[in-house]
């Protein structure tokens, strides 16, 4: 499924990223940062008179070709999702798996959502602070493809 998952602050520095395999997560995190100007791109061309209405899902951002040197030899999928309050999720997929459709990347968003405000509801967070909360990363881990 998931081979990277990234929270995004509004100011565009990350709250969190996690990516499988480990040895790449430099390129996974150079992934999702070239992400963001589509994501900014997407959101500005939404509009103003949307901000109620909006779609938080923002679909496939772009595909990725390019990645052929590791584990995955096929194409990898960057997905994105904004929140109410311009906090970013951009996801990486794995796109070897055909099964995996629009509306399971969309229930996984929710899923991560629901995790962040979760996160976000704990009174002991500082809103801003890297994410280090255990029930959030057993939920990324479990979006996360099992490398073997």
């Amino acid at each position: 499924m998931a081979v990277c998952v990234a929270v995004i602050a509004k100011e565009n520095y990350p709250l969190y990223i996690r990516s499988v395999p480990t040895e790449s997560e430099l390129k996974f995190h150079y992934m999702v940062h070239t992400s963001l100007d589509v994501v900014d791109e997407k959101i500005s061309a939404m509009g103003k008179a949307l901000v109620d209405q909006r779609e938080l899902y923002l679909g496939l951002l772009y595909p990725t070709e390019d990645y052929k040197v590791s584990v995955f030899p096929n194409q990898l999928c960057r997905y994105g999702y904004v929140t109410n309050s311009k906090v970013k999720f951009v996801m990486v997929v794995d796109s070897s798996n055909t099964a995996l459709r629009d509306n399971e990347i969309r229930s996984m968003f929710r899923k991560l959502h629901n995790s962040y405000t979760d996160v976000m509801c704990n009174p002991f967070y500082n809103p801003g602070d890297r994410i280090q909360s255990r029930a959030f990363d057993s939920m990324v881990t479990s979006m996360m493809v099992q490398v073997c």
